[in-house]
């Protein structure tokens, strides 16, 4: 009797197997091809010009961006720096030096949450919290967002839209995972080895002792501009190198 109660639900399970593979299937099918071509997110801009975009995250910090800063001005590079704004509200005047030497300030969110976790009430409070601090500390209204965590989903991206975000990550070879200090050299490498026109680069401004990424920028900076490259923001990439594919919807 007992054997033929397990029988049923090992039947049932394999009759539905297939459907759920399928569901599974549809899930992974929106993957980056699928955003990217509807202009939902942008990893990168392909160009034949020589820029590239570094971005810092989950900054600012009262010790570290503005040694991040200076190193910028050093080489005349414009990046974008994607704040958290409850750091906005604790440190304005770091905020306002960045945005009155051109770079561009992007949403972070407010608290830096775990996205996963939130609704979409809460993550478009997250953002329009982020934009209200930004904009009456710098007269700035950022218009691209990244997800804490790189995290994106249906919910992230339609929430990022109806504040009036596009959604920015990082080109894949481009992650220098700096926030887990793995050593001067391996940021260095993993920059230097990898740079190719149109790239957004991922650093982090906060997030613990960011020593490396300093010491780091301090070898990227002069090579990068050695190979003839120009730093620029985010939006500049976008608008002056390539144009994020678009779609209509109903």
């Amino acid at each position: 009797m007992n054997k033929h109660i397990l029988f049923f639900p090992l039947l049932l399970a394999v009759i539905l197997a297939p459907s759920f593979s399928e569901t599974a299937n549809a899930i992974r099918g929106k993957n980056r091809e699928y955003y990217e071509t509807r202009g939902d997110i942008v990893w990168e801009v392909p160009t034949e010009s020589k820029v590239i975009a570094l971005t810092f995250d989950d900054g600012p910090d009262q010790v570290y961006t503005p040694q991040i800063a200076a190193l910028l001005k050093q080489y005349q590079a414009k990046s974008t720096f994607f704040v958290v704004g409850n750091r906005v509200s604790q440190y304005p005047d770091i905020v306002k030096s960045l945005a009155n030497d051109h770079h561009e300030i992007a949403n972070h969110t407010y608290s830096h949450p775990d996205i996963r976790k939130l609704s979409a009430k809460r993550l478009l409070e997250e953002m329009q919290k982020t934009q209200e601090t930004t904009y009456s500390t710098t007269g700035v209204r950022p218009t691209l967002f990244r997800p804490p965590g790189g995290y994106y989903d249906e919910t992230v991206i339609d929430t990022a839209k109806q504040a009036g975000f596009l959604v920015i990550m990082w080109s894949w070879h481009q992650d220098t995972r700096d926030w887990s200090d793995p050593g001067v050299k391996k940021i260095v490498n993993k920059v230097l080895n990898n740079a190719r026109n149109g790239d957004i680069v991922l650093f982090h401004d906060y997030g613990g002792n960011r020593r490396q990424t300093v010491q780091a920028l301090e070898q990227i900076l002069p090579e990068l501009k050695n190979r003839g490259y120009t730093f620029v923001t985010v939006s500049e990439l976008l608008r002056g190198y390539g144009r994020v594919k678009q779609v209509d919807y109903p």
